[in-house]
C-alpha cells in the first residue's frame, strides 16, 4: 500500500465551552467535516457614526471624531457545516446525529438546572431575576484563529433519516459575532482571550509584504497638501 507520510492531517475547526472562571474545557465541539467557505463582516465603531452623539460624518458634527473609534470593530461570521452519520460508518449511531445537534443547540439554550433554579427564585418572589448566564464559547478555525464567539443563528436542515426517524445527515447555518472587550466586563476570560486574538491579528498584519512604495500607485513625493486651490 502506497503511503504519503508527508501529506500533513487536516486541523478541524470547532467549538470549545470554557468555564469562564477556571479555563476548564467543558465541551469540544469538532465540525466533522470543514466549511468550504466563510462569510465575514467587519464594521468599525467609528466615533462619527451617524446617529452617534459626536454626528460626524455627515457635515454637521464634531470633525475632530472623524477619524476616532470607539471601541474594537464588531466582526460576525457565517458558515454552512455538514453533519453525515453515513460518513462514518465505523462509529455506531443508534440515535442518528441527535446527539451532535443537541449538543449544537445547548449553545443556545439554558439548562434544565438554570431554568428551575430561575423558577425557584421567582416563586419565592425575588424582585429580580438576573438572566442565565451561558458558558464561554470559543470557536477555533486554525492556531491563528482563538476567538469568543456568541451564537446570534444556527438554522438546520435536516435532509436524510433512519428506519426510526433520527437524523442521520443534516446541513446547519451557523452565524456567530465574536465578543469584544467591548462586550465583557473587565478580567473575564472571554476578554483576555479577545485580546490575544486581536494581538494575533497584528502580529499577521505586520509580516504582510510591502507591495512597492507610492509610485506603484502613481504617486509621488509626500502625501501632504496645503487644502489651497
Amino acid at each position: 500500500m502506497t503511503r504519503y507520510p508527508d501529506i500533513p492531517k487536516p486541523i478541524r475547526s470547532g467549538m470549545v465551552v470554557v468555564d469562564p472562571d477556571t479555563g476548564t474545557p467543558q465541551r469540544i465541539i469538532v465540525l466533522q467535516f470543514n466549511p468550504d467557505t466563510l462569510e465575514r463582516s467587519v464594521s468599525p465603531q467609528s466615533a462619527g457614526d451617524s446617529g452617534d452623539a459626536g454626528g460626524g460624518g455627515t457635515g454637521s458634527g464634531d470633525r475632530n471624531e472623524a477619524l476616532r473609534l470607539k471601541g474594537p470593530a464588531q466582526e460576525t461570521w457565517k458558515f454552512t457545516a455538514e453533519i453525515d452519520a453515513t460518513d462514518q460508518l465505523e462509529v455506531a449511531a443508534p440515535e442518528g446525529i441527535h446527539p451532535q445537534l443537541a449538543t449544537l443547540e445547548m449553545l443556545v439554550q439554558p439548562t434544565t438546572a438554570q431554568l428551575r433554579e430561575s423558577m425557584r427564585l421567582s416563586k419565592q418572589g425575588a424582585i429580580e431575576i438576573s438572566p442565565i448566564e451561558m458558558p464561554l464559547t470559543l470557536f477555533t478555525w486554525g492556531s491563528k484563529r482563538v476567538m469568543p464567539v456568541r451564537l446570534t443563528e444556527l438554522s438546520v436542515n435536516e435532509s436524510a433519516f433512519d428506519v426510526r426517524l433520527n437524523p442521520i445527515r443534516a446541513s446547519l447555518s451557523i452565524g456567530m459575532r465574536i465578543l469584544t472587550v467591548s462586550d465583557l466586563p473587565a478580567g473575564h476570560r472571554g476578554a483576555d482571550l479577545y485580546m490575544a486574538h486581536l494581538a494575533q491579528k497584528e502580529r499577521l498584519a505586520g509580516a504582510a509584504r510591502v507591495g512597492g512604495g507610492l509610485g506603484s500607485l502613481g504617486l509621488s513625493g509626500t502625501l501632504g497638501g496645503t487644502g489651497r486651490g
